[in-house]
Parts: structure tokens; sequence; C-alpha cells
């Protein structure tokens, strides 16, 4: 009994050193692998801030060309005046480039200060909308001596004759404005206009008065006070010749329900 709990004892010693033996090699190993491991840490660390260094590249501004600046196109200058038929004279304040649709487009920038508008037209469709520039001298004159002209009313419907006056005025033809001033001028002898004839009458002289002005370097009240007077010159009819006028006026219409009698006669 006494030698096999010796023996025992001895086997437990022997196991007990073993595994002291194995503990010691095996701690240098895992306290190796702990440094490698913190090594490959600051490894990872370090990818980030690449990453990181990157995404400012990406997010960088565009740059952008400077646009060319267009002063002049179809004839027509920056800073210019023009007669635009629907609206009378604008200035250009600038030509610019806007894409619409995908397509660039070159339009004039028109400003009419009277009417508080700006207008865009596309630079290629100013013969389209006939646009034009200033008058010269020369027409302008012409104008103005067609304001001394007699009168030339038509003996139709106001209807038709408000048509006519409308086209002349938006035309953009400064005599053929002149010609509708002149046609529905009223002097003081004689009757006052209709509503619809003044609206015509001023819509006329202002168009007109306008483009005289920017050409002669002059105001819009000293434009209207030259129109005035040439109008003062043309011969106008007092209250006894207007009477006459009227007298002539229906025995126009009996003439025409003659002509009408005659012809239901030739058809029966």
């Amino acid at each position: 009994m006494p030698d096999k709990t010796a023996k025992t004892a001895a086997k437990a010693t022997a196991s007990k050193a073993t595994a002291s033996k194995v503990a010691a090699k095996t701690a240098p190993k895992a306290a190796a692998a702990a440094p490698k491991a913190a090594v490959a840490a600051p490894k990872a660390a370090v990818v980030a801030p690449k990453a990181a260094v990157v995404a400012p590249k990406a997010a960088a501004p565009r740059v952008e060309e400077p646009k060319k600046v267009v002063t002049q196109r179809q004839g027509f200058k920056a800073n210019e005046f023009v007669v635009y038929p629907a609206h009378g004279v604008g200035q250009i304040l600038a030509i610019e480039e806007q894409e619409i649709a995908g397509a660039k487009l070159e339009l004039f920038v028109i400003n009419f200060m009277k009417d508080k508008m700006t207008l865009r037209v596309p630079t290629a469709k100013v013969a389209n909308v006939g646009m034009r520039k200033l008058s010269d001298p020369a027409l302008v004159k012409k104008a103005l001596e067609t304001l001394k002209g007699r009168a030339r009313v038509k003996r139709t419907m106001w209807s038709r004759r408000a048509q006519e006056y409308e086209a002349k005025i938006n035309s953009g033809d400064i005599v053929a404005i002149a010609e509708v001033v002149r046609d529905l001028y009223r002097s003081e002898s004689q009757p006052e206009q209709s509503y619809s004839e003044r609206q015509l009458y001023e819509a006329a002289l202002d168009r007109l008065s306008r483009e005289i002005a920017v050409v002669q370097h002059s105001t819009e009240t000293e434009a209207v006070k030259e129109i005035e007077s040439q109008l003062a010159k043309s011969p106008r009819r007092g209250a006894k010749t207007e009477a006459g006028s009227e007298a002539d006026g229906e025995g126009d219409e009996a003439d025409a329900d003659g002509d009408d009698a005659a012809v239901a006669d030739e058809a029966a």
C-alpha cells in the first residue's frame, strides 16, 4: 500500500511538471501573437484616413468656363433703341444665351420702360416679328408731313375701320401710324370722339410720339406738341362743313339704295 501511494504521488508530480513545461512553452507564443494583432490594428486604422481623403476630391466645385458676352446679332446692338411692332419703342438691354429644352438659344432682352415690361425675343425670329431699327430723320419728316394732310375716313362700319386702324398701329410703320393719328384727330370745332375712337387715337399718338422723341433726342411731351402743331395745319371741317358732309352721306346712302333697287330689277 505504501508503495502504491508513493507511485501515485510520483505520477501526479510528473503531470504537474509536464503541465508547467507546456505552459512555459505556450506563454511566449501567445505573448508573441499579441503584438502581431496589435500591429495589425494600426494598419487598418491607417486605411481610414486614405478613404477620408478621397471625399473632398469628389466634392470639389466644378469650374465653369466664363460665358461669352455677345454685343451684336442680326444687325442689332446692345443698348440700341428698336421698334417692336406690337409694343412700340424699346431698348435692347443685352443679348443673352439660354438653354431651353436642351437647346441653346440666343435672345434679345428688350426693355419697354414706359410699359414697365421686359421682353425676350429669339435673335433668329426678329425678321418674323417685324422688329426694326428706328426711323431715320427723313422718314420722321415724312410722317409729320402726313399729319398735315386731309383725313381719309372710309364709309364703312366702325368695327371694320377699327380693325384697320389697329392693324396699322401694330404694323410698326411710322407713316401708317401717322395716318391713324391724322384720321382720328378731332379739333375743338368738331364732334367729340367715341370712347373706342379715343382709345385708338391715344394708342397711335403714343407710338408716334415715342419714336419721334427718341429719333430727335427730345421728350415725349415735346414730340406730342410737334405732332399737334402739324395736325392744326391740316384742312379741318367746321360745324357747317360737318353738317354738309352729313347731308352728302345721306345722299350717298340714297344712291346706294337706288343702285340696290336697280340690281333687284335686273335680277327680276
